[in-house]
């Protein structure tokens, strides 16, 4: 199933420039965006359950207290 969407000018020519390939569709630059998009969440997620778990992770509360705040 397919669906339109609308999009500005200036969009438009954004994926035309993203495009890796002469006939890459739009609804390919996207797939490739949101796969892009997905592995940098997963990866910061990663990263940040990481730094939690470290001896220098401070908490917005102890940062407030510090500062008095």
């Amino acid at each position: 199933m397919t669906t339109t969407i609308q999009i500005s000018d200036d969009v438009k020519r954004t994926l035309e420039k993203m495009r890796i390939f002469e006939r890459e569709t739009y609804n390919e630059i996207i797939e490739n965006m949101l796969e892009d998009q997905m592995e940098i969440n997963d990866k910061t997620k990663k990263e940040l359950s990481e730094r939690k778990n470290s001896k220098n992770f401070i908490t917005q509360g102890d940062v407030e207290k510090e500062f008095g705040i």
